[in-house]
């Protein structure tokens, strides 16, 4: 197996962090524990989008025409080089704002480094991989903070704009909807494997690409008739963020086991054992909530919680314009796109099943 490490490192970032990508989330049951005892905040009218429902971001109404999305993203390392560490993480926190229908205005850096640990050019590739990012995305970085910790972290606060009417949330799907994915699953499996230097070149590649394209095509989405909902999936696993969509509708969604697109080489690890301890995290939180897992190898059940560092799109839209709207993610380049299940009525909960649209 070729070596994709990054031998010219003085330390190895990935052995600084316990844990790396969106694969570092608190386990959603505890997180739910935790904001359970967040005293609730007065009402505010122009707040269309808050904590209710665990969207991707805060939208504020400026106007009938205006609306602004923030949201922050930080994590630790999912990779050894800086360069592409800094344009992973980047890349993860502009998705939450084209998850939402919107368009970036500009960023500010968030970095913890251990500044004895890590020498001052490391530090500042991770920095530069995350500007490369927003100069892709038409912003700039627009300030940030900095502190010296433990362990490396980074991430952006992201500030974007979309029209009110335009706003997409994790909570109002249809019934009848069918789910669209437009990413392939696996980054936390190739993430986990890369770290027991168990990942080849080919992997790597898969890994980084799949990470660092932009969701930038959310808000095309936005505009397309029939399209209700959508969020993006990270570190709760297809299953974990589908569940969030169908909680918010008050739905259930039927997830296909076999309908997700899954990056080369993913399923020979994960059949092999690989796996981040997040996916388990995952499972244990919302296996309450799904149905039909039984039926479903333990190999499949850890891919669909896998955790998805930077992941893909999942869309809902009315069946008759699923044609369309996969039309328009491939031509985007989103050309592992694929309808992964459905929404109908029912208990918010999954419906897990081979079946197929």
């Amino acid at each position: 197996m070729d070596d994709v490490s990054t031998p010219s490192l003085p330390v190895r970032l990935t052995s600084l962090a316990h844990g790396g990508g969106c694969g570092c989330k608190i386990a959603p049951a505890v997180l739910q524990q935790i904001l359970a005892q967040t005293p609730a905040a007065a009402a505010f009218p122009q707040l269309m989008v808050g904590t209710e429902t665990s969207d991707d971001a805060a939208v504020w109404k400026l106007n009938d025409d205006q609306a602004i999305v923030a949201t922050t993203d930080f994590f630790m390392p999912v990779v050894d080089d800086p360069y592409d560490f800094g344009r992973i993480a980047a890349t993860n926190a502009l998705s939450d704002i084209y998850a939402m229908g919107a368009r970036p205005l500009f960023a500010l850096a968030i970095v913890g480094m251990p500044v004895n640990v890590l020498p001052i050019e490391t530090i500042g590739a991770i920095l530069a991989g995350g500007a490369s990012v927003c100069a892709l995305a038409g912003i700039p970085v627009a300030g940030g903070h900095s502190i010296d910790s433990v362990e490396p972290i980074y991430g952006l606060v992201a500030i974007g704009l979309v029209r009110p009417d335009r706003v997409l949330t994790n909570r109002t799907a249809r019934p009848g909807d069918v789910l669209i994915l437009t990413k392939a699953l696996g980054v936390g499996i190739l993430s986990a494997a890369f770290k027991q230097e168990r990942l080849g070149s080919d992997g790597y590649k898969a890994l980084i690409s799949s990470t660092t394209q932009l969701n930038a095509v959310g808000p095309e989405l936005a505009e397309l008739d029939g399209v209700h909902a959508m969020t993006d999936v990270t570190g709760f696993g297809l299953l974990g963020h589908a569940l969030e969509m169908a909680r918010g509708a008050g739905l259930t969604a039927t997830i296909f086991a076999n309908g997700p697109a899954v990056l080369p080489g993913v399923e020979d690890l994960a059949r092999a054992g690989v796996r981040t301890g997040a996916s388990g995290r995952n499972w244990a939180s919302y296996s309450a909530s799904v149905r039909g897992a039984d039926a479903q190898p333990h190999w499949k059940l850890d891919l669909l919680c896998d955790p998805q560092t930077s992941g893909g799109l999942l869309v809902a839209v009315e069946s008759g314009r699923a044609a369309a709207t996969l039309e328009l993610l491939c031509a985007r380049g989103f050309i592992q796109s694929a309808i992964v299940g459905e929404l109908k009525v029912g208990p918010p909960e999954i419906d897990l099943t081979d079946a197929t649209v």
